[in-house]
């Protein structure tokens, strides 16, 4: 698709949505942004930024706009996600508010004080009073993945089944000791997070589900390529003191086990051609990292602390 393709197709979908008039819509400026499967525009019209959300390619075989329409309008009202305007459940396509910010990456997480901004909008989100509509099954996920790249014929990396089975020891000790669930964006890629300098604003609730409030903390570990003191300022922040061993427990166990999941994303993404980038490196790389951290005796530790 060219450019001027692509432009017309997003004042298309601006008359779409009801809120313009054509001649708005005609004199709006356009500025592609970032994003891995879809894409996205900064759209300034009638004197007030926006963000316009067109999905990807294949995106509809694994992601319910439904919950998600649900979750990013409960996020919003949170005060934790941008807020919505416009959004189509039907077809995927969502306009909200643009947020002037940092756009995050792991080079802006090394500041601390961004980290304990992180921690604070995770803990707003996870303390909030409305539920989400829809669960967030690390393990379920895995499988529906798993079953979808069947029907692709797409091979996953080799060692993975192996790795899987190994996994189920983190699932027994998961399951044994539930932890109560909570609203969670379950995948804060640094990407996602915008940086007023007071606050921290989380965009792209697509995965969003109740869940264990700790995958979130551990998945923004790995995403931004946390270290130690980092972690700990993560932990600190969000707990406003020592976190619960058993807490950091948890945390550690899914900085592995979301590099687990999203290999199987990386592989569907290189199945369906995705062009954003190289998906089958991004999936080889994230399952090597997740079989280095289970080798290794803080990963058992955990494991034990868990399991009890």
């Amino acid at each position: 698709m060219t450019h001027a393709d692509e432009t017309a197709a997003v004042r298309a979908e601006l008359l779409r949505t009801g809120r313009f008039e054509e001649r708005e819509v005609r004199a709006a400026q356009l500025t592609r942004l970032g994003g891995l499967t879809n894409r996205n525009w900064r759209v300034e019209i009638g004197g007030r930024s926006l963000v316009l959300r067109i999905p990807g390619e294949g995106t509809a075989a694994y992601i319910d706009r439904k919950v998600e329409k649900h979750n990013a309008e409960v996020a919003a009202r949170a005060e934790v996600n941008a807020e919505v305007l416009h959004f189509d459940a039907a077809s995927g396509v969502m306009l909200c508010a643009f947020i002037e910010g940092a756009t995050m990456d792991a080079a802006r997480f090394r500041d601390l004080g961004a980290v304990a901004r992180a921690a604070r909008a995770f803990r707003g989100m996870h303390r909030w009073r409305e539920p989400f509509e829809s669960r967030f099954d690390l393990f379920q996920k895995m499988d529906e993945y798993l079953a979808l790249l069947r029907t692709l014929d797409a091979p996953v990396p080799e060692g993975y089944e192996q790795a899987q089975g190994e996994a189920r020891a983190v699932r027994a000790a998961l399951e044994r000791k539930p932890a109560p669930l909570a609203p969670c964006h379950c995948d804060p890629l640094a990407e996602n997070f915008l940086d007023t300098g007071d606050r921290m604003v989380i965009v792209d609730w697509e995965y969003s589900g109740m869940n264990d409030p700790m995958w979130d903390l551990g998945d923004l570990s790995v995403e931004a390529a946390f270290g130690p003191e980092q972690d700990r300022a993560l932990l600190q922040a969000y707990f406003e003191g020592p976190a619960p061993a058993e807490a950091e427990a948890r945390m550690i166990l899914y900085k592995a086990m979301c590099d687990l999941l999203w290999t199987l994303w990386g592989v569907i993404q290189h199945a369906n051609k995705n062009p954003a980038d190289d998906f089958w490196a991004y999936a080889v790389g994230r399952f090597e990292r997740c079989r280095n951290l289970m080798a290794t005796d803080g990963f058992s530790r955990a494991l034990r602390t868990v399991a009890g």
